[in-house]
């Protein structure tokens, strides 16, 4: 993990560090055993639960990486050299043993005549009646891949606790896997509590009461849920009271392996969350020294007959929500199916902005975009209630507290699609 936190902060505020440190501690308790067997056509997104073997070599056997014309590389002594062609070798046809002082027309992919030993790109030949003319001298081994360069039969291509992406399903498909054993998909439970929230789509501006707002949080943390793979029980707005709070925690905790909110955490509010996870089950309130984003709970909630689902509280500010999510969110995630829980390592990339004012006890992450030029932007206005900076951004800027900036200063940067994965 980073470790841009300052000895500056005030007693009964945890560093980033240690806040995830603690979450990676509670979410192993909790850590997701059950797997099951899916096709590789449908594994995206998930996390292995098995290593994946190669069951072949790739490539399976010597073979031409250009289109032209295979042959002995002793058989081409000068440029000029003209050989005759004694077969063609397109992909998916194997050729017969290549005859010594001949040349055979070959194709990318190709398995290579037994025999030859170089291939000549096409635009170095030149064809002629029955023969070819090579213009240049071959090397052995001359754009030849060579029987498992890439992977071995047997090796290890993929680690257990690896997300699958798009490029990881085409290595396991390449090497013969159909199918992959992964763990099951987090089930996360998620519902926003108060009063003043209100549904885009079912009240209509107009229609909204005095004080009212749209529940954007909401759609956020689905959003991000479901991109990091999560099974989403969306249990909506739970009404603005103890009781209805307390059964909307029991009905979460019977199916879900983690529970999400957002708001009612900061210390000394008055809401209903604190005391309904109190009672039914256990809450830490802390205050984390980042920016946005300060309050945080995290506990657990009791399961009907025994064990427990984890509870993460995240801020009610926007912005705020969003960034803590893939501060904190992930990580309990990323623990939660036995996977690198820590934060990605950060680019060190040029500021092309200016910061003249800092906070002096908070970690800071200002919300910015990769510019033509190679370096970073800020955005104008990094206010916790500004989701625009998060659609405009493409990563965070990740400052030491008290940090200032100038123009051309080399900062920290933290790509948003590495804090989504």
């Amino acid at each position: 993990m980073n470790t841009n936190a300052t000895p500056s902060e005030r007693p009964g505020m945890l560093s980033l560090d240690e806040a995830l440190r603690r979450l990676v501690e509670g979410a192993h308790a909790a850590v997701i055993r059950e797997t099951e067997t899916v096709s590789t056509f449908d594994a995206l997104g998930r996390v292995l639960a098995e290593p994946v073997h190669s069951l072949v070599d790739v490539p399976p056997g010597d073979n031409s990486a250009m289109d032209g014309y295979a042959m002995r590389a002793a058989d081409v002594p000068a440029a000029g050299t003209v050989l005759p062609v004694s077969q063609r070798v397109p992909a998916g046809v194997v050729g017969t043993p290549l005859q010594p002082g001949t040349a055979a027309r070959i194709f990318t992919g190709a398995q290579i005549p037994p025999g030859a030993d170089a291939v000549v790109m096409q635009e170095q030949c030149e064809a002629l009646d029955g023969a070819v003319r090579i213009n240049t001298v071959p090397t052995p081994g001359l754009s030849v891949r060579k029987r498992g360069e890439d992977v071995k039969g047997g090796a290890v291509v993929l680690d257990k606790g690896v997300r699958l992406m798009p490029q990881a399903l085409g290595l396991a498909a390449s090497v013969g896997a159909g199918q992959l054993v992964v763990l099951r998909r987090p089930r996360v439970a998620l519902f926003s509590t108060g009063d003043e929230l209100a549904m885009p789509g079912e009240v209509p501006p107009e229609a909204m009461k005095p004080g009212a707002i749209y529940n954007s949080n909401r759609f956020t943390l689905r959003g991000l849920l479901q991109a990091a793979g999560c099974e989403v029980v969306d249990l909506g707005i739970v009404p603005d009271q103890l009781e209805a709070t307390r059964d909307a925690l029991r009905r979460a905790a019977a199916t879900a392996d983690l529970i999400v909110t957002s708001g009612g955490v900061s210390v000394g509010e008055e809401d209903h969350l604190k005391p309904a996870v109190q009672a039914e089950g256990q809450l830490d309130l802390w205050q984390i020294a980042i920016k946005p984003g300060k309050p945080l709970a995290f506990g657990s909630v009791r399961k009907p007959g025994a064990g427990q689902a984890l509870f993460l509280g995240l801020p009610g500010n926007p912005v705020s929500s969003f960034v803590t999510f893939l501060l904190a969110g992930r990580t309990v995630l990323h623990a939660l199916q036995g996977m690198e829980a820590s934060l990605p390592k950060a680019l060190p990339l040029r500021a092309d902005f200016e910061l003249k004012k800092a906070d002096p006890k908070r970690r800071e992450f200002l919300r910015v975009r990769l510019n033509a030029e190679g370096g970073v932007e800020l955005f104008g206005n990094q206010g916790s209630g500004v989701l625009t900076s998060a659609v405009w951004a493409d990563g965070l800027v990740d400052l030491a507290a008290g940090r200032l900036v100038s123009r051309g200063d080399t900062v920290p940067f933290l790509p948003l699609a590495q804090l989504l994965s």
